[in-house]
C-alpha cells in the first residue's frame, strides 16, 4: 500500500531546492563581478570586453551579447 502524499514536506523540499539554486546563482554572479582587470595578467582583458577605442563587430557582439544592434541600419536593418 502506498503512503499518503505529504504535500507540506514536498513543498518544503521544493522551497529548499529553489533557495539553494538562488544562492548558487548569486555566488556565481558575485564571482563573475569579482573578476577584474587586476586579477588578470598584464595586457589581458576580461572575456567580452573590448580595449578602449575599439567597438564590437558582428563577430564580437557587445557586452549584452546582442549582435542584432550591430547592423549598419540599426536593429531594424533599414
Amino acid at each position: 500500500m502506498a503512503f499518503k502524499p505529504n504535500y507540506n514536506q514536498q513543498r518544503a523540499v521544493r522551497s529548499r531546492a529553489k533557495e539553494q539554486k538562488k544562492q548558487e546563482k548569486l555566488a556565481r554572479k558575485q564571482d563573475d563581478a569579482g573578476k577584474t582587470g587586476a586579477d588578470l595578467p598584464e595586457g589581458e582583458l576580461p572575456e567580452g570586453e573590448a580595449p578602449e577605442g575599439e567597438q564590437a563587430t558582428a563577430d564580437q557582439p557587445n557586452a549584452t551579447g546582442d549582435a542584432a544592434n550591430l547592423t549598419p541600419g540599426g536593429p531594424l536593418g533599414s
